[in-house]
């Protein structure tokens, strides 16, 4: 027993005791902001990984409606609902179920 008293007694393990909690609790950068930090990075890994994804699609259309003209006007018929002068277009709309 008076073993324990005298390494908690020591100055170097209270130094160190001392560091440590101040490094855990403390600090600007201690373990609770370091989740934290890590949850945004995380978070805004996927947003990056989510956009790029996102601007390939958009370069894909937008190589394939500069080259081809029947997918512009198929674009431009479905996005847009535009039409040739003596085509009627119908738009049909389709309700949700409800629950």
């Amino acid at each position: 027993m008076n073993k324990v008293f005298e390494i908690f007694r020591n100055k170097y393990f209270i130094a160190t005791a001392a560091f440590v909690v101040w490094m855990l609790f403390f600090d600007k950068n201690d373990m609770l902001s370091q989740y934290e930090y890590r949850a945004e990075l995380h978070k805004l890994q996927e947003e990056k990984d989510f956009y790029e994804r996102e601007t390939k699609q958009v370069n894909k259309d937008l190589n394939e409606l500069s080259t081809n003209l029947k997918s512009a006007e198929k674009f431009a018929r479905e996005k847009y609902f535009m039409k040739k002068d003596n085509e009627d277009i119908f738009v049909i709309v389709k309700e949700k179920a409800k629950d």
